[in-house]
């Protein structure tokens, strides 16, 4: 009578029975080569015998077994190539496997190819979510959802490295059409956007800000632009206070950042300047005076705060301060200096005792 081996299955706590070894004829001679491979205790020559069998039986049932080994020892000791192509062969006969694909990306991740990153992300994310949304066993779906998480993670570190900011726009479109739940969307959202602005993509900067100002407003870039861009449509007076006020609010307590105070500065002036606007001129003296100091060293615009400083002052019939702000103004070139000048001369005209 014939005798036949049984060999344990073998496979992850996390994804279980991804590859088992059933009951093999010992007689047959693949039976002999992996009952070898199976009782040799060198590390390197049990790989070597594992690449013997994957070499002599690619199609066999068992092989997609050996191969798992095989890349979990190349992940561990080898070459990030040696481990690619046994995933590559094991993906091959079983293409809905989420280890093998996470193995691969890692792989992947050390050899920095954003292709190869690329492509087993996508394949990664697939197979785990499909296995997250197919499988009964609470542990297995959970852990299928933290590599799904990590395929997503892969991409925005991938982005986040690059100094193109076309490639970091095409990785950024690519997770939110791949994964639009991910975690990672808002980070990446940052991300793209300042591509978008390196890249001279204004219009697609601004809308991005707009959608993600919509759920997060963590990023005070996004909402100085969207304030900026309705301050000069008339647009929505309400964000414009509400997103100016947020970057305030967001930036003060980083003192150690050296370009906070002028960000600052600018939101000031865009949250004075759209009380000017709405015709709510003590609110707008306060916002544009905390903005002065803020943007003196911006030429271009305190030449600006100080004409619409003193626009606000003449309004609310503080005449003197007036006369000083469109004074101060007057005395910078700019293409307020001339108006300044004139409004100057006038207070000067019409009032009495004004220095």
């Amino acid at each position: 009578m014939r005798t036949f081996l049984l060999l344990i299955a073998f496979s992850l706590a996390a994804f279980a029975q991804r590859h088992k070894l059933n009951e093999i004829d010992s007689e047959k001679p693949e039976a002999k080569l992996l009952q070898q491979c199976m009782q040799e205790n060198d590390a390197v020559k049990k790989a070597a015998l594992m690449e013997q069998f994957v070499g002599q039986y690619p199609m066999l049932e068992q092989t997609a077994w050996v191969l798992e080994q095989l890349q979990s020892y190349y992940a561990k000791a080898g070459p990030p190539d040696e481990a690619l192509a046994a995933g590559d062969k094991l993906l091959a006969l079983d293409p809905g496997d989420p280890e093998a694909a996470l193995q691969n990306l890692k792989a992947a991740e050390a050899k920095k190819d954003l292709a190869l990153v690329r492509k087993y992300s996508d394949i990664t994310s697939e197979n785990a979510r499909k296995v997250a949304a197919s499988s009964q066993v609470k542990e297995e779906v959970d852990y299928a959802k933290q590599v799904a998480q990590y395929a997503d993670y892969a991409l925005f570190r991938a982005a986040a490295e690059q100094t193109d900011p076309k490639i970091t726009v095409e990785l950024g479109e690519r997770l939110a059409a791949r994964s639009p739940d991910s975690e990672y969307l808002p980070k990446m959202a940052n991300l793209v956007f300042l591509a978008y602005r390196q890249s001279g993509a204004n219009d697609k900067a601004l809308a991005l800000a707009e959608k993600t100002l919509a759920t997060d407003q963590s990023n005070p870039d996004m909402l100085l632009i969207v304030a900026n861009s309705y301050l000069e449509q008339k647009k929505d007076p309400a964000k414009v206070h509400a997103y100016t006020a947020k970057v305030v609010e967001i930036l003060t307590p980083k003192t150690d950042d050296k370009t906070a105070p002028m960000v600052i500065g600018v939101a000031h002036y865009i949250n004075g300047k759209q009380y000017i606007n709405d015709n709510q001129f003590a609110p707008a003296d306060q916002e544009l005076r905390k903005a002065l100091p803020l943007v003196e060293a911006n030429a271009a615009l305190k030449p600006e705060v100080l004409f619409l400083l003193g626009l606000a002052n003449f309004k609310m019939e503080k005449i003197q301060d007036a006369a000083d702000y469109f004074r101060a103004c007057a005395a910078v070139k700019s293409g307020f200096q001339a108006e300044a000048t004139k409004d100057l001369a006038r207070i000067k005209r019409d009032y009495q005792g004004i220095k």
